[in-house]
């Protein structure tokens, strides 16, 4: 039974790193399959932290549970919603993952010619 505890802490950890460097890298957006790769991982998580009694590493990966849960429940709702279909698509560019926020690009000045 020592191994089954040992191997949920292995494959969490194994799902919430694999998760952020795919979305480091740009292979993955930080969508549904991010969200659920790190739901998986935290119960993983909380049942290898709960054998051993690593109490913070329980309530670290309850509150990283519930946050993947909630912004899971977020893109369903969003989803779902006739007024997301409207929305224009977002730019992803490689190698830049989509949780930094958004960045305008403008184009710089030209100076005058006075010739």
């Amino acid at each position: 039974m020592e191994l089954l505890f040992e191997i949920s802490g292995w494959a969490g950890a194994v799902a919430i790193l694999s998760a952020f460097l795919a979305v480091s890298m740009g292979w993955l957006k930080a969508g549904k399959g991010f969200q659920a790769a790190n739901l998986l991982g935290a119960c993983a998580f909380i049942i290898n932290g709960a054998f051993h009694e690593a109490w913070p590493s329980v309530v670290t990966n309850i509150a990283w549970f519930l946050i993947s849960a909630v912004a899971l429940l977020r893109m369903r709702s969003v989803q779902d919603s006739p007024a997301a279909a409207a929305e224009a698509p977002q730019v992803q560019f490689p190698g830049v993952p989509d949780t930094t926020g958004q960045l305008a690009i403008v184009e710089a000045p030209r100076a005058a010619s006075f010739t």
